[in-house]
């Protein structure tokens, strides 16, 4: 009966149109925008850099910017309402206002493009910003052309019963309208939290990260639930079906659900958080960020690993800066026997201090640990403040300063040396036999 009724209506007012399209009124009309129309493109391919230049001007408030850049980008459909509205009251003031009804829509119908065009440009998701964009162009044409409430009456028709409920086509689109929109709204509140909250210098990293996260969760469950009970949804008969797909999901999606459930326990318990140095399974770096689903680690090669928050709880994870962010690091090397061991511990220290990153608060030591096969061997350890830049090249920066330190003293790193004996009774074995030990010492081994 509903479908029949706006079946009616509609084909009245299509035959009311009919007779309005007869009356030349209507010509002069279309003439009319289609000139406006015509008038505001031209105006605005010369309004729009000037506007441009003079937009590019504004600095550190890119929320603004952004709705700027959006009218700028509709210049022309700004102009082209305000020709409208300018026409429209000089024809009133001459004409009757039933004579100028088209103008009455098509400037309405201009001004609601307008608001929803740059509606779907500010929102920052373009999936989220066109949809909104669109539907809300729609519904403003079916208001100015007077067919809403038929529109919503065939909506509502195209429904089916699911248990207790009825769920018609007209509640679907409020839903999805409603869901969109308020959710949109709880990230944007969301995010806009979560930015107050990293500004807070008292709270650690971990726990201003674990509080965005919780948040931004929380205003998403309660935006969907208020968008779904606004449209007459009932909730507690969504409590089975809801259960089921949890079981289900809970069951499809463990490692997601264990790495999410990680990661806040890794929020909660401090033992990562952005800035520290690590070193998981070969993979050394410092950490960008922390997500809900994995950790995000940044090589010294400038790669960046995804890490799921799993690894981190069950496996073995260093930590260089957990609690202090002094590092100590270990460089062994050997010297030849000729040299004085007091000297070249002397010589070594010194060196250490000469590199950069080298802390001299926490001044180095070298110790003597053995007596090699062809060299006394050295242990030097020294501390930085800076594991995030790097470990292999602070250690090579600091052999090199050994090298050129004992170089400049004259003290020689050996290398291992041979001699061969060969024990035999014949005389070409003699031979070589001295030649061999000749050779060794006429040809002494130096660093």
């Amino acid at each position: 009966m509903d479908v029949r009724t706006a079946i009616n209506d509609t084909l009245v007012q299509i035959g009311a149109a009919i007779d309005y399209t007869a009356t030349p009124w209507l010509l002069y009309q279309t003439v009319i925008i289609i000139c406006l129309f015509l008038a505001a493109k031209l105006v605005a391919r010369r309004v729009e850099p000037l506007l441009e230049g003079r937009a590019r001007r504004i600095k550190g408030h890119p929320g603004l910017l952004r709705v700027v850049v959006a009218l700028l980008r509709r210049t022309n459909w700004i102009l082209f309402s305000v020709f409208l509205l300018v026409a429209l009251t000089l024809m009133r003031s001459v004409t009757q206002p039933s004579q100028t009804h088209l103008l009455v829509i098509a400037l309405s119908l201009s001004l609601a493009w307008l608001f929803a065009s740059v509606l779907s440009r500010i929102i920052r998701n373009r999936l989220v910003g066109r949809t909104l964009g669109w539907f809300a162009w729609i519904y403003a044409a079916l208001v100015i052309l007077g067919i809403s409430d038929e529109a919503a009456a065939f909506l509502d028709s195209l429904a089916f019963p699911l248990g207790a409920m009825r769920i018609s086509a007209l509640t679907v689109l409020k839903a999805a309208v409603l869901l969109i929109a308020t959710v949109w709204l709880a990230i944007v509140v969301g995010n806009y939290f979560d930015e107050r909250v990293q500004s807070f210098e008292e709270l650690t990293p971990s726990i201003r990260i674990l509080i965005g996260k919780v948040a931004k969760i929380g205003l998403v469950l309660v935006a969907g639930a208020i968008a779904l009970s606004s449209v007459g949804v009932d909730l507690s008969a969504l409590t089975v079906f809801s259960g089921a797909v949890g079981v289900g999901v809970g069951f499809g999606l463990q490692k997601v659900v264990s790495n999410f459930v990680s990661g806040v326990i890794i929020l909660l318990d401090k033992s990562i958080k952005p800035g520290d140095t690590i070193s998981l399974e070969g993979t050394f770096g410092w950490i960008r960020e922390l997500r809900a689903r994995f950790v995000s680690v940044v090589t010294r090669d400038g790669h960046e690993y995804l890490i799921p928050n799993e690894d981190f709880i069950t496996r073995r994870v260093i930590n260089w800066s957990f609690s202090d962010k002094l590092v100590r690091l270990d460089v062994n090397f050997g010297v030849s026997y000729k040299a004085d061991p007091h000297k070249v511990i002397q010589l070594a220290i010194e060196a250490a201090l000469g590199v950069d990153r080298v802390e001299a608060d926490h001044g180095p030591v070298c110790w003597l640990t053995g007596f090699g096969e062809s060299s006394l061997d050295f242990v030097l350890r020294f501390w930085i403040h800076d594991p995030q830049q790097g470990l292999t090249n602070v250690r090579g920066n600091v052999l090199l300063a050994l090298w050129d330190t004992f170089k400049e003293n004259g003290i020689e790193i050996p290398y291992p040396h041979r001699e061969l004996i060969m024990k035999q009774g014949t005389k070409g074995a003699m031979t070589g036999e001295f030649a061999v030990k000749r050779w060794t010492k006429s040809h002494p081994t130096k660093g």
